[in-house]
């Protein structure tokens, strides 16, 4: 009778704690919920040198174009025939764009995506392909789920390989606009990284006993990561095995934290399970909830800003969320 006495004790306090963990809300909503006509999930958005039009890929060879800076969305179809294709990313410059795929897709066009033509790629690639980012003109650096990094610089017809070996399977990649890249394991109880011209990846114990969900680069030169649990936390500019207090933007929580975007070099959007979309607006110090969205029935996988002033939030089973500013001044 004692012991339940005390776990009816413990679980009060939990209960009283979680309420007053429970956080602020960011008071208005600058996101737009668009249902789109598929069960995908979305995996990447891109747009070319004209900011009305974009490109947005998924699961199921899914592939949506919009000619209006992402109000509305029209599916394109590309015939695989009997293969079973998801697409990983996407990445224009200017007019010239690529498109990645599971297993061994990649895609090219020269002209915003009138025309796609399949690139060939070597059974032999190690990894599927993973993402993809558009250098310039007939230039890209390609990135398989493997962590073998390649670049072409004639349109793809030839590729050069950047780094010997692969970081084995990982979980995410993500790379910085100065070349760099970070990769989670597929267990996430590991990472690694890669500057341009070291020949292996760098290994790196995790931070905690927590696993992985992802990694990416900040604005300042710093890492960082997302573990179970909703733990956030930063490492040092340009030492990325020193690592800040760990943070938990919203305490004793069952869902995860799974991407995180920069608005601007202070503005944070963290994305999650269940609807959850998480605001900072001092460089990760302390956030607050967009309660709007709270009730869609959708996990946030990506957060993706192509400017201040236009992002993306994608989901799953057709969900995307646009960025509209001046919905929250309103």
């Amino acid at each position: 009778m004692k012991k339940l006495k005390q776990i009816v004790i413990i679980l009060l306090f939990a209960a009283i704690c979680v309420g007053c963990t429970s956080l602020a809300s960011t008071g208005s909503n600058p996101w737009k919920m668009i249902q789109l006509p598929t069960e995908a999930t979305f995996a990447d958005v891109a747009f070319t040198d004209d900011p009305k039009h974009g490109w947005l890929v998924g699961t199921k060879a899914t592939l949506f174009e919009t000619k209006d800076a992402g109000e509305t969305w029209t599916p394109v179809v590309i015939d695989f025939g009997e293969e079973k294709i998801s697409f990983t990313g996407i990445s224009f410059y200017q007019q010239e764009g690529w498109i990645t795929g599971d297993p061994l897709v990649l895609l090219h066009t020269t002209n915003g995506g009138k025309t796609w033509e399949r690139v060939r790629l070597s059974a032999k690639l190690p990894g599927a392909p993973y993402g993809i980012i558009a250098l310039g003109p007939k230039s890209a650096e390609m990135v398989t789920k493997l962590g073998a990094i390649y670049k072409t610089v004639d349109g793809g017809q030839n590729w050069k390989a950047l780094v010997e070996g692969s970081v084995g399977v990982a979980r995410t990649l993500n790379r910085s606009p100065n070349g760099e890249y970070v990769a989670v394991s597929a267990r996430g109880n590991f990472y690694s990284t890669w500057e341009p011209g070291q020949a292996e990846w760098t290994p790196h114990d995790r931070t905690s006993s927590r696993r992985l969900q992802n990694m990416g680069f900040g604005k300042d030169g710093r890492l960082w990561l997302l573990a179970r649990g909703g733990q956030l936390q930063f490492s040092e500019p340009e030492a990325w095995e020193e690592w800040g207090e760990v943070k938990y933007p919203e305490f004793s929580t069952s869902w995860g934290l799974l991407d995180m975007g920069y608005r601007t070099d202070t503005e944070l959007w963290a994305a999650g399970g269940s609807g959850n979309l998480l605001r900072s607006l001092d460089d990760g110090e302390t956030w607050e909830k967009d309660r709007d969205v709270e009730n869609i029935a959708s996990n946030f996988y990506r957060v993706v800003f192509i400017s201040p002033e236009q992002g993306f939030v994608l989901g799953q089973n057709g969900i995307l969320l646009k960025y509209e500013p001046e919905k929250e001044e309103a």
